[in-house]
């Protein structure tokens, strides 16, 4: 057995097999306490991409990005709000039941009537079984969506990440145009108590503590900072004529070699030319043959054949095979 191997596929009890002790530290992507951080900061952004955030970041519109699986798209929102000193990305990772209601907000109403009907048991309600000042407390039971709290009145903005629009069903791409073109949306349940309660607390998506509730004004919230948003594709499939009109479009390319250099030594330094060189070869004649293959795969094979402990030769070429795979 070489040192390599943590897994050896022969059956050991447990108390003498302490090879897992033995497990380096993982790639700088898969460090998920840093991980945002790490996106951004590794990030190498084309002369192309430059220009489309800022267009994007002058004009107040959302940043529509295509591109193959593993190019990037999501990491460039996290190279921006890195950059520019904003707070952390909110992302918000569409699949086909997502709907524009969750992006904005969630209303639990069933804890809500759980909760009145509990303090009812104590004695604590009024004759219609509702607490007395319960309205005040309807804020509990909100808790802002990543878009919701990308439109809070900021003055800063915050960068959203919508991922992957085009899972969505049909109609989202759709619903989404008004809430982009008035940077505003209404919360119905407060607003139908605005005239007795104005200002109500709820919970931002990133907030865990009371003192991180922010303040809804008549059930309606504005931006003051039109948020950078920023949508990713695949090109699954084609969204609306509308929508696109209102996002600046951005597809990405393939990485050139001079591009593939850069991105491998913010992840990973320096490292043994050879070794790099003839990987990147590789990589680029996929990429030339129209192979589908993602960059991510080039820096796992670079970090699995160059970290101690380092397999053997065999094992190495055996690595290379199944890393450098094309993914369709």
């Amino acid at each position: 057995m070489s040192d390599w191997e943590i897994f050896t596929g022969r059956i050991v009890e447990a108390p003498t097999n302490r090879a897992i002790d033995r497990l380096p530290p993982p790639p700088p992507w898969r460090k998920f306490a840093t991980l945002d951080k790490t996106r951004g900061q590794t990030y190498q952004a084309s002369p192309r991409e430059v220009e489309a955030v800022n267009a994007a970041l002058y004009l107040r519109r959302p940043l529509l990005v295509t591109g193959k699986p593993g190019s990037g798209k999501s990491s460039l929102a996290y190279a921006v709000a890195e950059e520019l000193g904003l707070a952390p990305v909110l992302r918000w990772s569409i699949n086909s039941r997502s709907t524009l209601a969750e992006g904005l907000y969630q209303y639990d109403a069933i804890a809500r009537l759980r909760e009145a009907n509990l303090q009812q048991l104590r004695g604590q309600a009024d004759a219609k079984g509702i607490h007395i000042g319960a309205d005040e407390q309807i804020g509990r039971f909100i808790r802002l969506g990543p878009l919701g709290t990308a439109l809070l009145p900021l003055q800063r903005p915050r960068v959203l990440l919508i991922d992957e629009i085009d899972k969505s069903d049909i109609d989202l791409p759709n619903d989404l145009l008004h809430v982009f073109e008035e940077g505003r949306f209404e919360i119905p349940e407060l607003i139908r108590i605005a005239d007795e309660i104005e200002k109500i607390k709820v919970m931002p998506l990133d907030g865990a503590r009371e003192e991180d509730r922010v303040e809804i004004i008549r059930g309606r919230v504005r931006c003051e900072a039109f948020p950078f948003v920023l949508i990713t594709s695949n090109g699954e499939r084609e969204l609306p004529p509308a929508f696109n009109r209102r996002c600046l479009r951005l597809a990405l390319e393939d990485a050139d070699r001079k591009r593939l250099e850069a991105i491998i030594k913010s992840h990973l330094g320096q490292l043994d030319t050879a070794v790099r060189d003839k990987l990147i070869d590789d990589f680029v004649k996929k990429q030339d043959n129209k192979e589908l293959i993602a960059t991510d795969q080039l820096l796992n094979t670079l970090f699995l054949i160059t970290r101690k402990p380092v397999p053997d030769a065999d094992k190495q070429k055996d690595l290379i095979k199944m890393l450098m795979e094309k993914l369709g």
